[in-house]
């Protein structure tokens, strides 16, 4: 009789101070950070997650489907369950955890592009230089590529560069619903989608409120993948339009209401030449609703934080706490009134543009 699965529900929470290692061990487990962060990327890599279904699995024959070393894939396994992806049993065969299931491509609550992205191979050449971007407040991606980030992955790491719009992709649809339910744009005729990649936020408002026009702006590569419903032939097509360019050049749209969701963290400059395009081109009166991550008063601080050192290693950006953005955005000349959760990553900022 197989031994029973164990509970490893637990291994994903935060520990108490009670079961928390002592401070020897906890510096360990941090300098070792890049091994856990290589485990779950080598993972997604290997389609592991993909690989293992609702029962428990051999070793030897998850290396046969992922077609790996057995013996070096328990050593994979084995290190991951330490932190509650994927769970060791007493017969030593391996099951899935909540935290595994999500590296599942086909999981509707995926994470396995948003893992990729976040361990891509510059990040390798980028973190070590991160006491660099401390001292100097600027990016390291340029000494590094001889160019801005983003002319570097689309010119020289496409693969890279397709990772991110993935992740981005599936970072928006997870969070469209959401933020259409939270938004009450029942005043508004028209809404503009700001750097809206493929289209997901602008299709669920427009879906709750049939009588709105809704446009869709973002560079021309990421748009002329957006959503068929918002192209010619799809279903939202007479109320969608689809507008390439760059937003922090210019904003060609005059709408009721602008979202900008989780593009205010570049550099200042440009993030300010975004704001005043907004306010350009919406006049008194247009509702600006940012959609930003917090680095404070957020259950995913640890996340967060993270990323804004990442942002500050390849773009010179920042993350921000809800006082820095309220300043940068009544320094835009915006004014900011309620500011609301969407989910526990997410906040949302309700401005408008002033008479």
């Amino acid at each position: 009789m197989t031994a029973p699965a164990r509970d490893l529900s637990s291994a994903a929470k935060q520990p108490t101070q009670e079961d928390a290692p002592p401070p020897s061990m906890r510096l360990r487990e941090l300098v070792f950070g890049a091994a856990c962060a290589a485990a779950v990327r080598a993972a997604a890599r290997l389609r592991v997650a993909d690989a293992l279904g609702d029962a428990p699995m051999t070793v030897e024959t998850l290396a046969a489907t992922v077609k790996t070393d057995p013996k070096p894939l328990r050593r994979l396994l084995r290190a991951l369950s330490c932190y509650g992806v994927f769970a060791e049993r007493p017969d030593g065969t391996f099951a899935h955890t909540e935290t595994s299931r999500l590296l599942r491509e086909d999981d509707p609550h995926s994470l396995r592009y948003i893992a990729l992205w976040c361990t891509e191979p510059w990040t390798w050449d980028a973190w070590p230089k991160l006491d660099e971007a401390v001292r100097t407040g600027r990016n390291v991606v340029e000494d590094l590529y001889g160019k801005e980030f983003f002319d570097y992955l689309n010119e020289d790491a496409p693969e890279s560069a397709d990772v991110f719009n993935r992740a981005m992709t599936t970072s928006s649809e997870q969070s469209a619903r959401e933020v259409a339910a939270l938004l009450d744009l029942s005043g508004s005729r028209s809404v503009a989608d700001l750097g809206g990649g493929q289209g997901h936020v602008v299709a669920c408002l427009l879906d709750k409120y049939p009588a709105m026009k809704g446009y869709l702006l973002d560079l021309p590569r990421v748009v002329e993948k957006a959503l068929p419903r918002l192209r010619p032939g799809g279903d939202l097509e007479d109320r969608a339009s689809i507008v390439p360019g760059d937003i922090r050049e210019a904003v060609p749209v005059g709408a009721d209401a602008y979202i900008i969701k989780n593009i205010l963290e570049w550099d200042d400059e440009s993030t300010a030449r975004l704001l005043a395009n907004v306010i350009a081109a919406g006049g008194p009166g247009a509702r600006v609703v940012v959609i930003e991550n917090l680095v404070d008063d957020s259950p995913s601080m640890r996340f967060s934080t993270a990323m804004d050192l990442l942002l500050l290693l390849n773009v010179g950006g920042a993350k921000h706490t809800t006082d820095s953005m309220v300043r940068r955005l009544t320094d835009a000349g915006l004014q900011v009134g309620d500011i609301r959760p969407v989910n526990p990553y997410l906040h949302a900022f309700e401005c408008t543009v002033p008479a």
